[in-house]
Parts: C-alpha cells; structure tokens; sequence
C-alpha cells in the first residue's frame, strides 16, 4: 500500500504510533500478579503491532484485556490491533468500550468512526464524528466524514482548515481527496498540483480514481489503513464491558482465545447509540401501498432522460437505495452510485421524507419498472457490494438536485 493513501495526520498515525505510551498511560498500577500479567501482554502486544504481526497482537491484546477489563489503555491496544487485522466490526466494539471507559479520548472516537464507516454503519459514524467533534482536528474529521458519506461536510472542514497558513501538504492532499470522493476532479486536480508535479498529479488522480470505486466500503478504509479486511466474527464475548460492581468477565486463557459467534453477554454491553435501521434486510421486499395514499392529479411522474430503458421498463416497482439523514448526504450518495452502478446513470433519481421511530430520514430511489426488472438492477447494484430492496410507490417524487436538469433536457 502506498503511504500517500494514508491519512498521516491522525487515521493512520492512531493506529500505530505511541502503542506502547498509551499501555503506561492508560493503566491503573496495582500490585497484582494479574495486573502484572497483563501489563507484559499489553507490551507484547505493541511490540507486535510495531512489527506488522497483527494476529498475534491480537492474542496478546485479548488477554490483557482479561485480565484488566475496565483499563482503558488495554482496550485502546485491542481496538488498534483489530484495526491493523482488518477486524472492524471487532475494532467497533473494543473503541467503543473505549469511549465508555474514557470519553475524553478523542484518538478512540476518530478510530471508532473509521471501524464503523468500514462496517456500513455510517449514521453511526457520522454521529461519533459529530459528537466528538471538539476533541478531532478538522483535517481528521473532515476525511473521516468524506469517507462516511457526507463528502460535502468534509469539504467545508478541510477547507477550512486548508486555509490555515499553517496548512500542510497531507492536510491538502486530504481535501483534494475529498473532493475526489465527491467526483469534483477539476477541482481535486487543482489542489493535489499546489504540491505536486503534473506528473505526480496524473499519477495519483489514477488512484483516487479506483479508491473511490471501492467493492465495500471495508475495502475503501482498508486502503487507507494500509491492511487486509478479515472476516470478522466479532470480540469474544468473555471481554464484554461490565458495568462497575458486576461480576468480572471470564477471562480468557493465555492459549489462542477461542472466537465464538456474538451472542448477548451476561454482563451488560456498553455501546455507543446505533441510529434507527435505515436499510431493509438483503431481500426483496414488496411493500403495499399506504390505505390513505392517492396520487396527485398533476403529479409529474418519473421524467426519464434520452438514454433511459424502453416501455419493458415502466411500471410500479421501485429500488430503494438508503435512507439518508438529509437530501444533501442522499445526492452525494447518488452520485457516488451511480458511477458505481453504471445502469443508475441513466437513470433519475427519486427521493421522499420519511420518519422512523422520530427520526426524520430522506429516502433514495430509482422506479417506474416491471418487477422483474427491479429485482434485476438490485441485483446489480448489490453486485457492488451496495444495499437496496425491491417496494412498491410508496409517494416520492423526483429529487429536487435532479429536476432542472432532467426537465431542461425534456
């Protein structure tokens, strides 16, 4: 992996650099053999992590943490471990006993957000982002929030934070990035040259190029983090996080721990709040028809732009491709899906307001197609490593970012 894909000024670098400071820092000394113990492991585990060997970091890391469940440190060394394995769906869990642990730690919740951008959760991430956002430099947040899909809110940090006479290189390099992701290539090409040769640019707009087409988003923050993504059954659930005074976890031998599949802990599991589920489960889904709804008499209806499919396509199906906290984060999206999806491209995108649980969402669709050719785009967009169901018209409308220029080209 080429160190210019990495975020040095804070992502990459919080992953390896200070291992062992933070094993002495986060540590309470007491003058116990267990506590003993588990201090060598830690160390053990550092040194690992310095020398690339994550698995055994891993092991290590896990057993200090049996040992001294409610250090903070420890369970900062088996986030980064995980991390560096390509484990994020384990590297969410161990920051986020981090951060009930110590929720001043800023580092933890910068890596938290990376491990749940990797693992699709990125509400979640945009939500630690925001609520940590006093405690993460802007030139880390705001790639952080590019990378969980609101590219327009990065750009206005790093901006800002490029405009600083201070500025580096790498924080320059992070915004023209950034825009990058959000497909603004005259502009990401004027940034990345103030430090670089046009040659050099060339060369690394051919990266972005494919960085920004990732199969999964796991792939994409692997990229940056210069590692493989493992399959990742989850942290064992001896080293769930108990609340004070409850009985201690199990501990976990000083052989390889064994991995079983997640299950509910008997202690209790401190986590940080996951946002209302915004995508159905990986199926089709046929959803009936509000009993109060009525189409508008002068509704417009899908417009369709020249190369758009013939009448085999009309009908009442539609795909829907996320729920999206505003129209802004679900226009970003949309165009990053359809440079993925080159059959979305011709497309026209459809979007409606909707509240779960109190909480308002914008909902991203494609339709007026035969089922069958629903299930079949779907089907494709998941082939990109993407999420989408199959519904029925459930009352969107053309978004409001695509009408003037589908109308203008009617």
């Amino acid at each position: 992996m080429k160190t210019h894909l990495l975020i040095s000024v804070g992502l990459a670098t919080a992953m390896l650099s200070g291992s062992l400071a933070l094993v002495a820092s986060g540590t309470v000394a007491v003058a116990s053999s267990e506590q003993n113990m588990a201090q060598k492991l830690a160390g053990k585990a550092a040194k690992a992590l310095g020398k690339r060997r994550s698995d055994e970091a891993v092991t290590f890391a896990e057993q200090a943490v049996s040992l001294a469940p409610r250090d903070p440190g420890f369970r900062t060394l088996l986030g980064k471990a995980y991390l560096q394995a390509g484990r994020f769906a384990s590297a969410t869990q161990a920051f986020s006993d981090v951060l009930a642990l110590n929720p001043a730690d800023g580092r933890a919740a910068l890596n938290l957000a990376l491990a749940q951008t990797a693992t699709g959760e990125w509400v979640a991430a945009r939500e630690t982002l925001t609520a940590h956002a006093a405690r993460i430099a802007n030139a880390d947040r705001g790639l952080a929030l590019a990378l969980a899909g609101d590219p327009a809110g990065g750009i206005a940090l790093l901006s800002e934070a490029a405009r600083d006479p201070a500025a580096t290189a790498t924080m320059r390099q992070n915004l023209a990035l950034a825009l990058a992701l959000d497909g603004r290539w005259v502009e990401a090409r004027t940034v990345a040259s103030v430090d670089m040769s046009p040659e050099q640019v060339d060369a690394r707009l051919v990266e972005w190029a494919g960085f920004a087409r990732p199969q999964s988003a796991a792939q994409q923050v692997a990229a940056l983090l210069g590692v493989t993504p493992a399959a990742d059954r989850g942290q064992p659930t001896q080293l769930a996080l108990s609340a004070p005074g409850d009985a201690a976890p199990v501990a976990v031998a000083l052989a390889e721990p064994v991995m079983v599949e997640p299950v509910a802990a008997p202690t209790q599991v401190v986590t940080v709040i996951r946002p209302a589920i915004t995508f159905a489960p990986r199926q089709e889904v046929v959803q009936a028809l509000p009993s109060d709804y009525r189409p508008r008499g002068n509704s417009i209806g899908p417009v369709r732009m020249a190369a758009a499919p013939k009448s085999r396509d009309i009908g009442g199906y539609y795909v829907q491709l996320g729920a999206f906290d505003t129209p802004a984060v679900a226009r970003s999206a949309w165009r990053r899906l359809s440079r993925n999806v080159p059959r979305l491209a011709g497309m026209s995108p459809q979007g409606m307001q909707a509240s779960v649980r109190g909480a308002s969402f914008y909902r991203l669709s494609v339709g007026g197609l035969a089922r069958a050719d629903a299930a079949s785009l779907c089907g494709r967009v998941r082939a990109k490593g993407e999420r989408c169901f199959v519904r029925t018209h459930a009352g969107e409308q053309l978004a409001n970012w695509a009408r003037p220029e589908r109308l203008a080209s009617r």
